[in-house]
């Protein structure tokens, strides 16, 4: 008999809806249960594409004697974490303070207040990894609740203030000033902290770390500063070369287990490729290389074809699983390898990295082990010759692994992931002048702004034609992000004016009590204890880090100093922090760079508005706002008055002064700093 999680729409939620655990979705019913019955709560956080929430489930939510314990003892919860982004932010930061790690599977021990005061990640179902049992856990914590409440009430107390406190770390700071010296010392900081042999940063686990590429990237531009272009561009190579990119369908995943990215967390998430194609875009931009072109568009069909709602909307992600084993899908057992191709083909073996032994576990993970002209040259043959290969064999595999049993799709549609991809939409047809990806972003945006927003407001997560869940800030910054972008770039000047309504709601509904930065949540949501002030990158850039900008860009728009004001005081506030942990704030870095070399409105009106536009799309200009119009009478105040019959002059301002307005591109590149 299922639990309550059968009503849900969550696709992880729905995976434990025939636990024999008497679940419940996170809701104010549930803990008023746990009042009532004087039970404490476990909250237990993952979602879809989580092998090791998987594994957990399987060893022990499962398990009827376990599931029989938690029943009796506890009120048991569960969480899909990219529904409940501000409930897993609490717990975690909880569990980090118990523990001093973190990750998923989340599992906490909270009151009927829903303060935690117990929690960990994954817990065995057998004593082993010098971890207790989950059933251990269990019966300490009953025991800790039943005959040790005054520890109780002095944890809960002690977690409480902790949470408060670090709700508001880093924000205190006072404003200072920053200037290119600044922005070079976090270069270094990058910089220091890269692996130059196989790109990226750190150590594995190896995440992407595409904000801080896109640093990099922009760091060149204005500096030429080489050693920041050769990492940036090395990480991006070693990538999208390593198994940690699909060489058959294109779609990153999201992290790599090894230093060389060769063997991934096979789970392929909407934003991971959303970011990619950002820092894609600015490295094609700044090369030309025709293997960052391909890449985006692989991206791009990637999504269209496997993460495209019917409806209009994208899913947040693939699993990394497929009948009960991690990597299933995308690998090749040297069986499969050559009863796909009919014999094995040497040369593109070897291209790929495929062996009989295997390179991953008895499987193989296709990746670019070495160049098509080295291979070629090993076996005498020209490197268009091997190219060709490599494209039958690709798409020889294709079809065969198209007969495979999928990965499942969490098909449920987060607004904040959705903007970031509509994002990645509109800056791929800018830089590739393709009108198709400007016409999918246009269609995107009608569509999300259609479907997110309903009488309540504006909310997080859709799916099968209902929008629930209140938005958070992230929603909010990337979608206002997002209209902005498209607004500017299109010409269609309703999404400036929409994201301006969107900022007012944001100020009225998140803005802080000092009025500088925003929290998490909405004023309006009741159901977190703790309203969180969060300023550093996670997976995502970080959303206050987005509003600053958005505030700048509107505020040249709407001629709005208050906003301008209140964003130079956000990074004000943040410039010191971000000098000094640059990997984890890469999105404050790049604002400030941006302000720093001197951000500019570039706005351009008449006939030629398009075309004008297309001829500075060639340069890479990180620090312009370029803004076209369509309207003769334009109701944006940065646009009025701008338009004269049979003319198209194009006006280039600071934030502080404008220049006079010139008639071609090539006048007006000095004015930009070209």
């Amino acid at each position: 008999m299922p639990n309550q999680l059968i009503h849900e729409q969550s696709p992880y939620l729905l995976q434990h809806a025939h636990n024999p655990v008497n679940w419940l979705p996170w809701s104010d019913g549930a803990f008023e249960q746990a009042r009532r019955e004087r039970k404490p709560v476990i909250v237990s956080i993952g979602y879809a594409a989580c092998h090791w929430c998987h594994v957990m489930e399987r060893e022990s939510f499962e398990d009827p004697e376990t599931a029989a314990y938690m029943n009796e003892h506890f009120v048991c919860i569960k969480v899909d974490r990219e529904e409940h982004p501000d409930v897993d932010h609490m717990y975690m930061d909880a569990v980090q303070a118990i523990s001093g790690t973190g990750g998923w599977p989340l599992n906490v021990f909270a009151t009927s207040e829903r303060i935690p005061f117990y929690g960990g990640t994954y817990y065995p179902p057998r004593p082993a990894y010098n971890r207790a049992s989950w059933m251990q856990v269990l019966q300490q914590m009953h025991d800790i609740w039943v005959n040790r409440q005054e520890d109780v009430r002095l944890q809960t107390e002690q977690m409480i203030q902790y949470l408060r406190q670090i709700a508001q770390a880093g924000t205190a700071d006072s404003a200072s000033g920053w200037d290119m010296d600044t922005c070079r010392s976090m270069a270094e900081v990058l910089l220091k902290q890269a692996d130059t042999l196989h790109g990226g940063f750190g150590r594995a686990p190896k995440f992407p770390g595409t904000m801080a590429i896109s640093f990099l990237l922009e760091h060149y531009q204005f500096t030429q500063h080489t050693a920041s272009l050769d990492h940036a561009l090395l990480s991006l190579d070693k990538m999208i070369d390593g198994g940690i990119y699909d060489q058959l369908g294109g779609g990153l995943a999201r992290y790599a287990t090894d230093d060389t990215w060769l063997a991934p967390h096979f789970e392929k998430m909407l934003y991971d490729n959303a970011l990619l194609v950002w820092s894609l875009c600015d490295a094609y931009s700044i090369t030309r290389k025709e293997r960052y072109r391909e890449v985006i568009e692989e991206i791009l069909a990637f999504a269209e074809r496997e993460m495209k709602n019917p409806a209009g909307g994208y899913y947040s992600a693939l699993d990394a699983d497929s009948e009960g084993a991690e990597g299933l899908f995308y690998t090749w057992s040297w069986e499969e390898w050559t009863g796909a191709l009919g014999e094995n083909d040497e040369a593109v073996a070897r291209y790929f990295g495929v062996t009989e032994s295997g390179n991953w576990e008895g499987r193989n993970i296709l990746h670019v082990a070495a160049p098509v002209d080295v291979v070629a040259a090993a076996y005498g043959i020209s490197a268009e010759a091997l190219e060709q290969r490599v494209k039958k064999v690709k798409e020889q595999l294709w079809l065969q692994r198209e007969k495979r049993i999928r990965p499942l799709t969490d098909d449920k549609v987060l607004l904040s992931w959705n903007a970031l991809f509509n994002l990645a939409l509109t800056r791929a047809a800018i830089v590739l002048d393709k009108d198709e990806y400007m016409q999918r972003a246009t269609a995107h945006m009608q569509w999300m702004t259609g479907n997110f927003r309903t009488k309540d407001g504006l909310m997080h997560t859709w799916k099968g034609g209902v929008a629930r869940i209140m938005a958070n800030l992230d929603d909010y910054a990337y979608l206002i992000r997002a209209m902005i972008q498209l607004g500017a770039h299109s010409g269609e000047e309703e999404w400036l004016h929409i994201a301006g309504d969107l900022m007012k709601e944001t100020n009225t509904h998140f803005r802080d009590e000092a009025g500088v930065f925003y929290f998490y949540t909405s004023g309006l949501q009741t159901d977190i204890p703790v309203r969180k002030t969060d300023l550093y990158d996670h997976a995502l850039p970080a959303a206050n880090a987005m509003q600053a900008g958005n505030l700048l860009l509107l505020s040249l728009c709407m001629e709005e100093t208050e906003w301008q004001a209140q964003a130079m005081e956000m990074m004000g506030r943040m410039a010191g922090t971000a000098a000094r942990y640059t990997v984890s704030f890469s999105y404050w870095a790049t604002l400030l760079q941006r302000v720093a070399h001197g951000i500019k409105l570039v706005a351009m009106t008449g006939e030629k508005a398009s075309q004008h536009r297309r001829e500075l799309a060639a340069h890479y200009l990180p620090h312009l706002f370029i803004l076209t119009s369509k309207k003769e009478i334009s109701d944006l105040p940065v646009l009025q008055k701008k338009y004269f019959p049979g003319e198209s002059p194009i006006f280039v301002c600071s934030l502080q002064a404008c220049y006079a307005p010139v008639s071609d591109v090539q006048t007006a590149l000095p004015l930009l700093g070209l």
